[in-house]
């Protein structure tokens, strides 16, 4: 059976979500955990999105496929959690529907970058999870420059490339606000996202908000198609995935087979 579970994490600790050999992963911490639980030599988890080093997520999505499973979901999630460290815990677990993949039946990726740009007012309990940017930011500036790049396009300029992977996305929303206690925030939408392009794309527009660079400054390295090197890509820590979509379930294995071909 397919089991469905729902992770959050604060991503300071570990090194990304990928396993790696020697280093602390969310992947690696919790596939041994249910390895544990379940009694078994190992799982294999496939998750929807994989966050850099220093990402934070509240709603990260993963399966897992089990021959069997002896307790309920809820037993699983009590006992899993019993075993994790409390930066990394499932939510909830649930059987998934026929056709779910955690990956390629998504419909979209919601994360959110926060910035504080008064030092003077970082909340002490929140700063592994914002930016602290050390002048004013125009939320107007960034809001407007971030106009020109929702939509399809191919965000080359904003990706890591890597050999037969598209960078061809098609960025849903993209928008900025202030929150009342002053924390920037930057809300960014995506059916997918390529490595590193939220944090590439925040860093390039942090250069207009602070007034370093033109409004227009964003489209122009959109449609140049490679890295410039003038962009900064923003740290980790202000970034959270909040969410993930999904189609209804008779439409989840129609997405997945949909997402699976290569865009162009």
């Amino acid at each position: 059976m397919r089991i469905r579970l729902h992770v959050a994490y604060d991503g300071g600790d570990f090194r990304g979500w990928a396993a790696q050999p020697g280093l602390r992963t969310v992947e690696g911490e919790l596939s041994t955990a249910l390895a544990t639980v379940l009694r078994v030599p190992s799982v294999d988890l496939t998750c929807a999105g994989r966050t850099d080093a220093g990402v934070h997520a509240r709603g990260q999505v993963v399966h897992v496929d089990l021959a069997a499973l002896p307790e309920g979901t809820d037993q699983l999630v009590r006992r899993v959690n019993g075993v994790l460290a409390t930066d990394l815990r499932v939510l909830r677990a649930a059987e998934a529907p026929p056709g779910f993949d955690a990956r390629f039946s998504a419909l979209w990726r919601r994360y959110v970058y926060r910035v504080v740009d008064d030092v003077a007012s970082v909340d002490p309990l929140a700063r592994g999870h914002v930016l602290v940017w050390p002048r004013p930011l125009d939320v107007a500036a960034l809001d407007e420059a971030s106009r020109a790049l929702r939509g399809l396009h191919d965000f080359a300029s904003f990706c890591r490339r890597r050999e037969g992977a598209t960078t061809i996305r098609t960025l849903l929303d993209l928008g900025w606000t202030r929150r009342p206690d002053g924390v920037v925030e930057a809300g960014v939408r995506a059916d997918a996202f390529c490595h590193s392009m939220v944090r590439s794309l925040v860093g390039c527009l942090l250069a207009v908000g602070e007034g370093r660079r033109p409004v227009d400054w964003p489209a122009q390295v959109l449609v140049a198609g490679r890295r410039d090197p003038a962009v900064t890509v923003a740290p980790a820590l202000g970034l959270t995935l909040e969410e993930v979509g999904y189609p209804a379930d008779d439409e989840l294995a129609t997405r997945a087979e949909t997402t699976r071909a290569r865009r162009a």
